[in-house]
């Protein structure tokens, strides 16, 4: 007959448990769903963003609240759910992009201001967590306080992934495509680093963290038209399809309970012996990040500074239309040929000289917002109401044709 102590003993293993059940246990599945979550948080915000001219408060807003009810929905159920799990992470990723969109497009914040500070929010929510917990264990989410400071984490992950990713893809003119690759080599290298005896918890978040940009490139790879160099699907067409994704792969493991953690493996004792040398890989790991991304940025910037002044010259002695930013004579030319469409009622042709004007002006970030930022965010400011009004669902002709005759004032004089 078993004696008091265990069954007690046996009732608490059996709580525990059930409680882990809150989060996945990470296999294949859980990144193959979290980049196609990744990708979706992109697109989808691109989507309502732009194509449902939500605009990025009204976005910001649906999205914060639809956040709200779904977490609600989390911390109230009592076991990993899949279904509202992943919904939560999809509507985090989105969040959290458009976090770090508000304060980049309204507020006019630096990426590298954005990298930073999320990095450092990112850092304290860490240290309060092992402070209170005494564990970052994904394994071990079977309390409400774990619970939030698991969700924080995410968030500021989803947050700190768009600005880092943003930031060398876009302002220092990389392009997704380079940054994903480089993205790539280094979830690799994390993962192999793992292999060879690197803390998983410390793996897991790191990996986590750029998977962010990861899904971004993926995003941006699909939705760019083949002219320049994507499958040229859409925004929506891959939001669909990748929603699909998502739904189906959870389907299969709500079905398969493949994700669900045991008790072996939700044990914080067997981390607690495993972590001795942790501290120690989290400053390495930590270093080498901050040595390859700080390197990588000054060494970029030199070569932008490098191209600006190799046509500074050049660019003083042409004729008068050479602005702050330099000659934006191609800008102004696909600014015209679509107000020329906007005026005939030709959105399919505007909707394809705005796909060009986009990747034009994407291209060309890093050079033109090193040589005067204030100047790029004015005309960047002036080209996002442009392309909200000429790929809206249901465009009105005559504010798409105000846009787009303010957008060429303003590259007259940015």
């Amino acid at each position: 007959m078993l004696s008091v102590k265990h069954m007690m003993a046996a009732n608490n293993h059996m709580n525990v448990r059930g409680m882990f059940n809150k989060v996945p246990e990470v296999t294949i599945f859980f990144w193959i769903i979290k980049v196609l979550c990744t990708t979706v948080g992109e697109t989808a915000s691109d989507f309502l963003n732009v194509n449902l001219n939500f605009g990025l408060v009204g976005t910001s807003i649906v999205m914060g609240v639809l956040l709200v009810v779904a977490l609600a929905v989390q911390f109230w159920t009592k076991k990993y759910i899949p279904v509202i799990y992943w919904l939560n992470v999809v509507l985090i990723s989105i969040f959290g992009t458009l976090v770090t969109d508000n304060l980049t497009d309204k507020l006019g914040f630096p990426l590298e201001y954005s990298t930073i500070f999320f990095s450092v929010l990112l850092l304290i929510t860490f240290a309060v967590w092992y402070w209170q917990e005494k564990t970052l264990s994904i394994h071990s989410i079977f309390t409400t306080k774990r619970e939030a400071f698991y969700w924080l984490a995410v968030l500021f992950t989803f947050a700190l992934g768009t600005a880092a990713g943003d930031l060398y893809a876009e302002a220092l003119g990389l392009g997704y495509a380079t940054t994903g690759v480089i993205i790539a080599a280094l979830v690799a290298l994390m993962a192999v680093a793992w292999r060879l005896g690197l803390d998983a918890i410390l793996a897991f978040w790191v990996i986590y963290i750029m998977t962010r940009p990861l899904g971004a490139s993926l995003g941006d790879f699909l939705t760019q038209s083949k002219t320049h160099g994507g499958l040229g699907l859409g925004a929506t067409a891959t939001t669909v399809i990748f929603t699909l994704g998502i739904v189906a792969t959870v389907l299969y493991l709500a079905l398969t309970k493949r994700d669900i953690t045991t008790a072996a493996e939700a044990s914080d004792e067997t981390e607690t012996r495993n972590s001795r040398h942790v501290l120690a890989q989290v400053v390495v790991v930590a270093l080498f990040f901050a040595v390859a991304a700080i390197g990588g940025y000054f060494f970029r910037q030199q070569q932008l500074r490098g191209d600006i002044s190799s046509t500074t010259g050049a660019a003083t002695t042409t004729a008068s239309g050479i602005s702050r930013l330099g000659d934006l004579s191609q800008f102004k030319t696909l600014a015209q040929q679509i107000l020329d469409a906007v005026n005939k009622g030709d959105w399919a042709s505007a909707n394809a000289r705005v796909n060009d004007l986009e990747y034009a002006w994407d291209s060309s970030e890093g050079p033109l917002k090193a040589r005067n930022a204030a100047a790029w965010t004015h005309v960047d400011s002036a080209l996002d109401k442009v392309f909200r009004e000429v790929r809206a669902v249901h465009p009105n002709q005559q504010t798409a044709q105000a846009a787009l005759q303010n957008l060429l004032v303003v590259l007259s004089n940015p």
